[in-house]
């Protein structure tokens, strides 16, 4: 069985199960951080990632940080974009990426805590083409968003000027949203067909 490493801090575990269940759902082997044989990646959810990481000074809306989680996941991000790994990187796992390639964030934004909202998908995408759709509804429950793009992503989901989604054309599978389809597998097939998606490029 094709093994998915999900990253995250001792902190953020009891929030982990519906990432385990997804993986799980799909016919992945999820394992824990510091497991050294895998196949694919999810960056998943947690705090806010130091703006040292992309030259920036914190905002005083800056949430809680967890520098080694920083240090841990850009070590593996940078490993597995070179190894051409499967990524799926989820909230602040998408941020995470983008910092891994160069990118900045904007450290606050209003209005995305703990609400839904539509998202609308670029046609031709990997997102359109995994999903079905170019405009569907997502759960959202951050407040830092993607700002100047790293090296080789491209935008395919916004909502109004909000990147909600991006992708690495080129890659095998590198794909990043803003939401967390882990919580929605069970009731909305978009959000299940991200998990599909990455076990049939490991199956490929």
């Amino acid at each position: 069985m094709k093994r998915v490493l999900l990253t995250y801090s001792a902190e953020y575990a009891p929030r982990m199960q519906p990432y385990f269940e997804a993986v799980r759902s799909v016919g992945l082997e999820p394992v824990e951080p510091g497991a050294e044989e895998y196949d694919a990646v999810i960056l998943a959810g947690g705090n806010d990632i130091d703006p040292a990481h992309y030259g920036q000074a914190p905002d005083p809306q800056l949430g809680e940080l967890d520098p080694a989680r920083d240090v841990y996941e850009l070590d593996i991000a940078w490993a597995a974009l070179q190894r051409d790994m499967p990524i799926l990187a989820i909230c602040r796992g998408m941020q995470l990426l983008n910092v891994a390639c160069g990118g900045t964030l904007k450290q606050h934004i209003d209005g995305h805590r703990n609400v839904f909202h539509a998202v609308t998908v670029e046609a031709g995408s990997r997102l359109a083409r995994v999903t079905g759709e170019t405009e569907f509804e997502v759960n959202s429950r951050h407040h830092q968003v993607l700002d100047e793009l790293g090296d080789g992503l491209v935008v395919t989901a916004r909502s109004g000027d909000v990147i909600e989604a991006a992708e690495m054309p080129g890659k095998r599978f590198v794909l990043a949203v803003q939401w967390h389809p882990e919580d929605l597998v069970g009731t909305h097939p978009p959000h299940r067909a991200l998990f599909a998606a990455l076990a049939d490029t490991l199956k490929s």
